[in-house]
């Protein structure tokens, strides 16, 4: 009683910045950053978190503060890990404004919503292998995430506008193009502490240079104090992006020769469309040999509209390439988008060889479970991991060479081959990080987000060699810094 009235005293006298790190922290999902000053409570996205679900549950069904303490929330990004608690946070009792770039509003309204409904076929599935009194609820529905919607307030990026956004009178905020995928945002705060200005900024998922479709990343142009950056492969270097076009001739080739089929869980966004591109550039220029390529993901073709609206994010290359002969990027002859859940399942029965690019991108959820689930013990086919894989993930295990798996509740032994493009990720690699470190201005904090141990111990050490004077934490999950 003692102990808790002293807390709230304390809480009521602190006047000065602090941020907590609520989820991205020692871990790569569930990001939740909180902002506090004079009485402001700003939230830095509101994530889900994947991996076990035994500890994940419990985590994404009670938010780790009052909902409705929170003023507002700034969100980097649409990927779920980023945005998907956004439902819980608006039920539980939220009623500020979530500030995103213009493509975000759109994408995290496909996303939450796509959301609701695969938590309710999650749960279905689940509850069909349980009694009636070990039922379980989703996390939350389709409507629950359209509440969201009134909630969401589109700002162009810096580029567009260069323009100060304004929270409330102590705290402005800019957007920069973090290139990660389409309406990523670096996050600038700038925050007014009892007379003394400071800034941070958060990176959100940090793109690399020079990444397909969309602009790369932008760069700061105002000095920065403290710095809250990802650091998902802070401990290697990505193979060139050149690389993918000679990696997927291999695939398809051997594919062919087998009569398999390659099943691709990748992310709907982003992930898919990169790959539709590669192909579509491969196929035109007859490198690979015709098989069917099939997009099983309603939610990655509504995804693919949208990046049909937000034409000014993409890159000059891509523009020249086919805008100016008239042709989409994400249409060409074998390419097959299926429709209905009924073209899914018949694609389980088909022979191959054909290749299927079906969510979810950690093999999580999604139509891509039962596409694994009949073809994973199959020594003829291939499974193609082409982003970073949570720890406890089905799609980690698979990429670590853990057999038997289990699906859906079934146990399955793991005879497809496994091939793995790291050089398809999104996220900046440890020289990536560096040089976007490098070209910051002004740094005195860093924190390591979004990262596991191993990545972010070796990154700290190497921006400790190159950079002794900068202060570098790997916070935990609830801890909590003054800044």
């Amino acid at each position: 009683m003692v102990a808790g009235f002293l807390f709230a005293l304390f809480c009521v006298e602190w006047n000065h910045m602090r941020i907590t790190f609520f989820g991205a922290a020692q871990g790569v999902t569930g990001s939740k950053h909180l902002i506090e000053v004079g009485g402001f409570k700003l939230l830095l996205d509101c994530g889900l978190h994947q991996g076990k679900r035994s500890v994940v549950e419990e985590w994404n069904r009670n938010l780790p503060f009052k909902a409705g303490d929170i003023d507002a929330v700034i969100l980097s990004h649409g990927h779920l890990d980023h945005c998907g608690a956004l439902p819980i946070l608006v039920r539980d009792g939220f009623k500020g404004s979530i500030h995103c770039s213009d493509a975000t509003a759109d994408i995290a309204r496909c996303m939450l919503e796509d959301s609701g409904m695969l938590q309710k076929q999650i749960t279905n599935d689940l509850n069909s292998k349980r009694t009636e009194g070990e039922f379980i609820t989703p996390l939350y529905t389709q409507e629950d995430a359209k509440r969201v919607f009134p909630h969401l307030k589109p700002h162009p990026y810096v580029r567009e506008s260069h323009a100060w956004i304004t929270l409330n009178g102590n705290i402005r905020f800019k957007l920069y193009d973090a290139g990660h995928i389409l309406g990523s945002s670096v996050i600038l705060l700038e925050i007014q502490d009892e007379g003394t200005k400071k800034t941070l900024a958060f990176t959100g998922d940090l793109g690399r240079e020079d990444v397909p479709i969309i602009h790369s990343r932008e760069y700061i142009e105002e000095e920065v104090d403290t710095l809250v950056m990802e650091c998902t492969y802070g401990n290697k270097n990505h193979r060139p992006i050149s690389d993918v076009a000679g990696d997927l001739k291999e695939i398809i080739t051997t594919i062919v020769r087998t009569r398999g089929k390659v099943i691709v869980p990748a992310f709907s966004l982003g992930r898919t469309q990169e790959l539709i591109y590669a192909l579509h550039k491969l196929a035109d220029a007859h490198e690979i040999p015709r098989i069917p390529i099939y997009i099983d993901s309603p939610l990655a073709q509504s995804f693919t509209e949208i990046f049909g609206r937000h034409q000014r994010d993409f890159s000059d290359m891509v523009m020249h390439e086919f805008k100016a002969r008239g042709e989409s990027p994400f249409a060409f002859k074998d390419l097959i988008y299926t429709h209905g859940v009924e073209e899914s399942k018949i694609l389980n029965r088909k022979e191959g060889p054909l290749m299927v690019i079906s969510a979810s991108g950690m093999s999580e959820g999604g139509r891509v479970l039962h596409h694994l689930k009949h073809g994973v013990s199959n020594p003829n086919n291939i499974i193609l991991i082409t982003g970073y894989q949570a720890e406890d993930t089905l799609g980690r295990k698979i990429k670590d060479g853990i057999s038997p798996v289990k699906i859906l509740g079934e146990s399955y032994e793991v005879r497809a081959q496994i091939k793995v493009l790291d050089e398809l990720s999104a996220h900046a690699d440890q020289s990536g990080l560096l040089l976007y470190l490098a070209k910051t201005k002004g740094v005195k904090n860093v924190f390591l987000v979004h990262t596991e141990m191993p990545q972010a111990i070796t990154f700290k050490q190497k921006v400790g060699e190159i950079y002794p004077p900068l202060k570098v934490a790997i916070p935990e999950r609830g801890e909590v810094f003054d800044i």
